[in-house]
């Protein structure tokens, strides 16, 4: 894993926009219809190829595949990967049984018109049945084959891929089969170390997206208390560590976030709180939100807190929930801040979150998640300037 030996480095959260051509095929193979599959494969990897070149175009260092390979949301196609789930249709008009949590309560009636204006007409419910097993290998070796054929053909010298960490494969999911949601829990857990381990063994890193780890605070307090809270993310970062055994620190990366949905957010637990946690996960780096004004104010953690030896910090300093771009010198302050208190060398400039929580959802135009990567880009090399002056 690189480290910021020279200039600011820079990096995303991995989930990018999917273009048009990608998206039609999906939705035909959604509804069912027939679909080329020769002229799917080519289209696929064509737009892996494309994206990593736009990439490095605008400047970010540590590149990945957009996600192009995956059909469901960043967290649900493991569905598609993983053996013992089956998806059930809530009927249109029922309750969807993802809205729930202390920010939804506190702020209901926005809710209820964010709902009405982004809520799918049909909420599918994934339940285990059976046992889970990892059956994805052929999916997964498509996208590592196409993602490393496009990083040949640019100038990127690193690569990516994210995928879902235990605690956010799946999530909302209903347990029919194990004992109990632990046990169910640890069974994805060993289930996605085969997924993990290939994409290393394959000469890429790992990127564990888990906006679980900090989003379960608002579902579960109240009534649970703080500290039912930190056993349950104790617990997590041991099914992590559990999951990562045998592949070396320096090849994962492991991106905490508050969800992406566009809320208030007042109930949010607090990074100071849970960073003793998350610095806990074997990894090599730690990407974190921090560009959102609910969160910018927690640069100042890292005055106390301390980063493992030898890791990387990758804060977020692009917001991927607004379609105001930032400005290169705002983006500069914020990875000076973070370099004061870690080291320059610790850290990558990075973004919030996903740009596309899925293949048809979006937070913002796809010219203005270029316009905001070729931001992040300008910002650090403003900062480098003055960083190694």
């Amino acid at each position: 894993m690189q480290h910021s030996v020279e200039r600011i480095l820079t990096s995303h959260v991995g989930s990018l926009i999917r273009p048009q051509q990608i998206q039609d095929f999906l939705r035909a193979q959604q509804k069912g219809e027939a679909v080329d599959q020769a002229a799917w494969d080519k289209c696929l990897a064509a737009a892996v190829e494309d994206v990593v070149r736009h990439q490095a175009e605008v400047g970010v260092d540590v590149v990945s595949d957009g996600e192009f390979g995956k059909a469901i949301s960043w967290s649900q196609y493991a569905l598609e990967r993983l053996s013992g789930f089956e998806r059930r249709p809530v009927p249109a008009g029922g309750k969807n049984p993802f809205a729930r949590g202390a920010d939804r309560t506190k702020f209901a009636e926005f809710y209820a018109e964010l709902d009405a204006r982004e809520t799918p007409a049909t909420i599918s419910e994934s339940v285990c049945t059976g046992p889970i097993t990892y059956t994805g290998q052929q999916q997964l070796k498509r996208d590592i084959d196409n993602f490393k054929a496009a990083l040949a053909k640019s100038k990127v010298t690193e690569g990516f891929l994210p995928v879902a960490a235990p605690s956010s494969v799946i999530p909302d999911r209903k347990n029919e089969y194990y004992p109990n949601d632990e046990a169910c829990q640890r069974a994805i857990a060993e289930a996605m170390r085969t997924e993990y381990r290939l994409i290393v063994d394959a000469g890429l890193l790992v990127q564990l997206d888990d906006a679980r780890a900090a989003v379960t605070y608002d579902r579960m307090v109240p009534p649970a208390s703080f500290a039912e809270y930190l056993k349950w993310l104790e617990m997590q970062v041991d099914l992590i560590n559990h999951a990562l055994e045998g592949i070396p620190a320096e090849k994962v990366r492991y991106h905490v976030c508050w969800g992406s949905w566009p809320g208030p957010h007042t109930s949010d637990v607090a990074l100071k709180d849970i960073a003793h946690l998350v610095l806990q996960v074997k990894a090599g780096a730690y990407v974190i939100e921090g560009a959102n004004p609910r969160h910018e104010h927690e640069w100042r953690v890292w005055k106390d807190v301390k980063l493992p030896a030898g890791t990387i910090l990758m804060p977020g300093v692009i917001s991927h929930a607004t379609n105001v771009v930032e400005h290169p010198e705002l983006v500069s302050e914020r990875i000076v801040r973070y370099a004061q208190l870690v080291g320059r060398e610790n850290v990558i400039a990075g973004t919030d979150c996903g740009f596309a929580q899925g293949p048809f959802y979006r937070r913002v135009h796809p010219s203005i998640m270029w316009a905001k990567l070729e931001a992040l880009a300008q910002g650090a090399r403003l900062a480098s300037k003055e960083l190694w002056h």
